[in-house]
């Protein structure tokens, strides 16, 4: 890894900056693809498989990420969550606000 790409990027989330830069985008993409959403909301987070399925694309980042915790703990237990509830164990704190804020980046 390059420390010299590694550390504004830790700077920037360690103050609460963001990062607005392509890496974000690719560790989103990459967890999105890695941790099956794609199997139920689709490739690109806005052609869900069924249309029971929301859209994630452009959605609120802290709304997104909130309800993945949620759905990983319980709280939140209606719809189609015990289908999520089964993946959301498999995914960290780190990779859902992750995911969450790359899927506020798509339209």
């Amino acid at each position: 890894m390059n420390i010299s790409k590694a550390l504004p990027a830790a700077l920037c989330l360690t103050f609460g900056l963001g990062i607005t830069g392509h890496a974000l985008a690719l560790d989103g993409a990459e967890l999105y693809a890695k941790k099956t959403c794609v199997a139920c909301h689709g490739k690109d987070a806005s052609t869900p498989i069924l249309p029971i399925y929301p859209r994630l694309a452009g959605q609120n980042p802290d709304y997104a990420y909130n309800q993945m915790k949620d759905i990983q703990s319980g709280a939140r237990n209606n719809g189609q969550t015990a289908a999520m509830k089964a993946i959301m164990h498999l995914v960290s704190d780190e990779e859902m606000r992750t995911i969450a804020n790359w899927l506020g980046t798509l339209k």
